[in-house]
Parts: structure tokens; sequence; C-alpha cells
């Protein structure tokens, strides 16, 4: 069995694949995990190539009958979770009256739901032993609901709160639990090809870099227990706030 695994939900193939990575590289096994487990193979493949451990899982988060079996095999068959991601985005825009229950309601369990399952579970196991590292990733629409956001924000909002609550009851048992804020554009193909104005500033350090990113979620995860952050916010130094 490995001696330590990075469980990261919504491996993608931006800023989940560069945590996966940035773990991968400190010896950790990287359970890399996605609703379409196809999609993981050049993520697992780039690991490998750099020397590291990669495990794919193809599984959708909001099930909670899928999230449980799977945290349990990776517990009896790879190693202890040591540290969970939660990364699942979930970024769309609708406006409020066009906003159907069935986008509300799936925005929420992709963004929310998913999340209190997968740290529920995490979290389950991490007790026993009276460590680990829980990270959740939020944006800014964590902190404001912006135009056309509704559902979104009220997603984020809620995954903020459940990182707190967590937070307050699990830091007592030795469990790190934080938030991240993510204000700002990542550097994404999705970025390069729907902003492409907004993408250009990536020459000026105008985005986000995932690599930067992964880099303060290493250092969230190696921070001693007297001197835990919370919440971290990273934008970059143009981003208007």
């Amino acid at each position: 069995m490995a001696e330590k695994v990075a469980l990261i939900i919504g491996a993608g193939d931006a800023l989940g694949g560069a945590i996966a990575s940035r773990f991968a590289r400190e010896g950790f096994t990287a359970a890399v995990v996605r609703r379409q487990a196809d999609k993981l193979a050049p993520l697992v493949a780039s690991i490998e190539a750099d020397g590291g451990k990669a495990v794919p899982f193809g599984v959708d988060a909001r099930k909670e009958e899928a999230v449980v079996p799977m945290i349990e095999q990776i517990e009896r068959d790879i190693g202890p979770v040591e540290v969970m991601v939660f990364n699942i985005g979930a970024n769309v825009w609708f406006p409020i009256v066009e906003t159907t229950a069935r986008v509300y309601f799936k925005v929420w369990e992709m963004a929310c739901f998913s999340g209190f399952l997968t740290g529920r579970e995490a979290a389950r196991h991490m007790l026993g032993r009276k460590r680990g590292t829980i990270i959740f990733t939020g944006a800014t629409a964590s902190l404001r609901g912006k135009s056309q956001f509704a559902a979104f924000a009220g997603a984020k909002h809620a995954l903020r709160a459940l990182a707190q609550s967590m937070a307050r009851e699990l830091g007592p048992e030795g469990i790190h639990v934080a938030h991240t804020i993510i204000d700002g554009a990542i550097d994404t193909a999705f970025i390069r090809d729907t902003f492409p104005d907004l993408y250009k500033t990536r020459e000026t350090d105008g985005i986000l870099n995932p690599q930067h990113i992964a880099d303060a979620y290493w250092s969230l995860h190696t921070q001693p227990r007297d001197a835990w952050t919370h919440e971290l916010d990273l934008r970059p130094w143009s981003e208007n706030w």
C-alpha cells in the first residue's frame, strides 16, 4: 500500500490536474476523479511520466452510492487519504427568470452537495487517524452574488458555509479544513477560446496560473497546526476587488 493518498475530486485539465500533479511530485499517490474516467488518461500519463503515481476513478461525485465505495476502495487498496481536494466548478450563468428548477438543483448538486458527500467520507476516515487536510475550491461567487449567477453563487455560498462548519468541528480533531477563493480567471482552454482578450493578459500575469494555485494548496497542507489558514484568497495583481 502507498503511504499516502491525495484524493482530487474534479481533476480536470487545468486546476484539478495541476493540484494532482503537485501532490504526486511530493510522493503522494494521486487518486483523480471525474465523471468520465477515460478523460483522465492524459493526466495519469503525465504524472507517471514525471515519476509519480496516479489512479483514475470515473465517479459521479453527486451520487452517495458511488462516493462511499470509492473512498472505501482507496483506503483499502491504495492507502490512507491524507488530503482531499474538492474542485468541482459548475460555473454557469442564467437570467433569474430563465433559471429552471432543474438548472438550479443541478448546479447545487455539482458545486455543493458533492462537496458535502466527499468531504464527509474523507473526514470519516481521517478522524480515526487524527490527521488530514480537506480543501474546498471556492470562487468570487463564494462572497458575492453577481447578476445572472443566482444558482452558482447560491451553491458556492453554501460550500463556504460547509467548509466553515467542518473546520470548526474537525480542527480540534487534527483535521485541517480550508476554503480557497479563486478570484479571477484561470489559464484554461475555456478562457482562451471564450475570452481571447482576457486570455492575452496572461502575458502580464493577468490570469491565474493553475500550477501557482496548486503550490498554494500544497502550502496549506504543510502548514503547522498552530498557524492554520482556513480561508485563502488568490487573485492576479490586476483583478479589481
